[in-house]
């Protein structure tokens, strides 16, 4: 989830691009589901934020997001598509895209012995492809899933970012996820913290956006298909940049099915 910088696209080659990526979710889904059945735990999603502040580009801009997650008998997939900029407002960003396809293997699943002990719920392979406009970069690792929160994942990833002329480096991603209660109310607390480091020449750097959601659709009778609330993303060397820091509020509506 490491953000990379997203290089302006034009129109038909955005479309094109998030066609190559839904296309490859979908492959990655069916070979899954050819080997082990229809999953387990499947949600999709479509986000839009509108966020200030922005060190790079233009201070004000929005995002659209695509995103997928699946479980299934070997492991979990995640994806998703993001279109920077859609409405091309300002003058200095224009529109983008960028997106990850991250498979992950259970060693539970997969070696028939149980990885869980303590507070570990299991122990995976985990990996990553980000990719953009002229640029992809692929991410290996280990990961385990604790049992502290409905979803708490910690993945070690030695990351290689192709054609770029860095070293081979490592990053840490944290994912999270714990719905609660506020009186009536239906809250969700999620996010994701990446740390990179040891990819020279660029520097170490961090990104991390915690999201309070609230559950509107319950609101209406329908729970669980729209959630609205504020994702804060904070960003340290943005990009290996030395001293470029961001700290962004967004306004966030997300439809789920």
């Amino acid at each position: 989830m490491l953000f990379a910088k997203v290089k302006p696209l034009r129109p038909v080659r955005m479309v094109q691009s998030m066609l190559t990526a839904c296309t490859a979710l979908l492959c990655l889904y069916n070979v899954n589901a050819a080997h082990a059945g229809a999953a387990t735990f499947s949600s999709t999603n479509i986000q839009y934020l509108v966020g200030s502040n922005y060190e790079l580009g233009d201070k004000t801009r929005s995002i659209s997001t695509l995103e997928h997650v699946n479980a299934w008998k070997y492991g979990d997939n995640f994806f998703f598509a993001d279109i920077d900029n859609p409405t091309r407002t300002g003058t200095n960003t224009l529109t983008g895209f960028y997106g990850e396809i991250s498979p992950r293997f259970s060693l539970s699943a997969l070696t028939g012995q149980p990885m869980s002990f303590g507070i570990v719920k299991d122990v995976l392979i985990t990996t990553t492809l980000e990719a953009g406009n002229g640029f992809h970069n692929n991410l290996y690792g280990v990961a385990i899933d604790l049992n502290v929160l409905p979803v708490f994942q910690v993945n070690y990833y030695i990351r290689n970012e192709i054609g770029a002329g860095t070293d081979l480096g490592s990053q840490l991603t944290l994912v999270w996820l714990a719905p609660f209660e506020a009186g009536p109310v239906s809250m969700v607390f999620e996010g994701f913290f990446d740390y990179a480091w040891g990819i020279k020449p660029k520097e170490d750097n961090i990104v991390t956006a915690p999201r309070l959601l609230m559950d509107i659709g319950k609101l209406w009778g329908a729970p669980g298909t729209l959630q609205g609330g504020v994702e804060y993303q904070m960003w340290r060397n943005k990009y290996g940049i030395d001293g470029t820091n961001e700290n962004v509020p967004q306004a966030m509506v997300k439809w789920i099915w």
